[in-house]
């Protein structure tokens, strides 16, 4: 088991979470502007305390511009385990050439064969995380 406890849901603290933000690497990104909202699967390191994503001029590049105020979700799921995190946090677009310089040094590659020569930083506002014990419905009594 990832995290012991007895109750079915284990409220996680920062630290909890950013271990399995750091454990995985993929995740949804939640952007809304002009009234739209999209969200997008993204593959991302997390490194000091923020998350890195790539993207190609289109939907998602615009809305992060648009608007900095974003979502992010990352879960995972086992036979008996699960667990979520999510931050609330705000992008921007690395734009300066040390920032940049920085990003590429992490190793952060496409998962499809397309040029994506953007750089997001998600940096958390507000993080929070549940750990779930899986199993059957309780009886009623």
């Amino acid at each position: 088991m990832m995290f012991q406890h007895d109750e079915p849901v284990l409220e996680l603290t920062d630290e909890q979470s950013w271990k399995l933000l750091e454990k995985s690497q993929h995740g949804r990104i939640v952007l809304t502007a002009a009234g739209e909202t999209d969200i997008f699967p993204i593959n991302y390191p997390a490194h000091e305390g923020k998350l890195l994503m790539r993207s190609a001029p289109g939907t998602k590049l615009a809305e992060a511009t648009i608007n900095e105020n974003v979502l992010f979700e990352t879960d995972g799921i086992t036979s008996d385990e699960a667990w979520i995190v999510v931050i609330k946090g705000t992008a921007r677009i690395l734009q300066s050439g040390d920032d940049i310089e920085a990003a590429e040094k992490l190793g952060l590659k496409s998962w499809i064969p397309t040029l994506k020569d953007f750089y997001i930083e998600l940096k958390p506002v507000q993080l929070s995380g549940r750990h779930f014990n899986l199993g059957d419905q309780p009886e009623r009594y």
